[in-house]
């Protein structure tokens, strides 16, 4: 879902990274390309969704029409998806997709600024297959301009933090959403830092102190969501 190919290509390739998936078990669909308007999930074993500069929380007036077309895709999958519980990951704007097509308003109310956050797990979340085994608290990368202001009625709340009160959710048993990057590391923040200074999540002066506060960075737990998901749900 980013347009531009230098973000979009870092981010696929830290999702493999980060997730030890084998490149050849991978299709990678760009979205934002709107070469595919529709996806056959019997080809498929799970769906990663990553980050995008769209605002769900932007007026419909205002919007473009590729990102009409980007969140008409997600309906169309989320439509098909869920009734089956088709195994799924949505961080950032995968979580905010998910959140609104279950009627969940998408706001800036729970914004957080480029950095880590200390997030809480509840109870609910130690008996998840993702979660199972960690501290109650652990740090994560994070950088949005809009969350979802509650869960889906029909969601567990699996992780939460002081300025985001839903950074982590499940619907049925197989159906995740992160508010956080799973992926990231302070090699792709700064990245994005760079690339997005002049999209709104900060301002451009900030650049040197935010690269600041990402450096050295260690999310281990974070990373290792990711890593769980793809070794739950890949095909044997």
């Amino acid at each position: 879902m980013r347009p531009e190919d230098e973000t979009a290509d870092s981010e696929f390739q830290a999702i493999i990274n980060k997730g030890q998936i084998n490149p050849e078990m991978v299709e990678r669909i760009r979205v934002e390309q709107l070469k595919v308007r529709d996806i056959d999930l019997t080809k498929y074993c799970a769906i990663i969704a990553g980050g995008s500069p769209f605002d769900i929380s932007t007026p419909l007036e205002q919007r473009s029409d590729l990102q009409n077309e980007v969140q008409a895709f997600f309906n169309r999958l989320f439509t098909k998806m869920i009734p089956q519980d088709f195994p799924f990951l949505g961080a950032c704007s995968g979580n905010g997709l998910l959140g609104s097509f279950c009627g969940v308003n998408i706001s800036t109310k729970f914004a957080e600024s480029i950095g880590p956050v200390e997030i809480t797990l509840t109870e609910e979340a130690k008996n998840d297959d993702l979660l199972k085994g960690f501290p109650q608290k652990i740090q994560a990368l994070v950088g949005h301009k809009e969350a979802c202001d509650n869960v889906p009625s029909e969601a567990v709340l699996l992780a939460s933090s002081g300025p985001c009160p839903v950074q982590m959710f499940r619907i049925k048993e197989n159906i995740y959403a992160t508010q956080f990057h799973p992926e990231a590391d302070e090699e792709q923040f700064s990245l994005r830092i760079d690339i997005y200074k002049d999209y709104g999540y900060f301002d451009p002066s900030e650049v040197d102190r935010l690269k600041s506060v990402i450096k050295d960075v260690s999310v281990p737990e974070s990373n290792e969501i990711l890593k769980r998901f793809v070794s739950k749900y890949k095909s044997k």
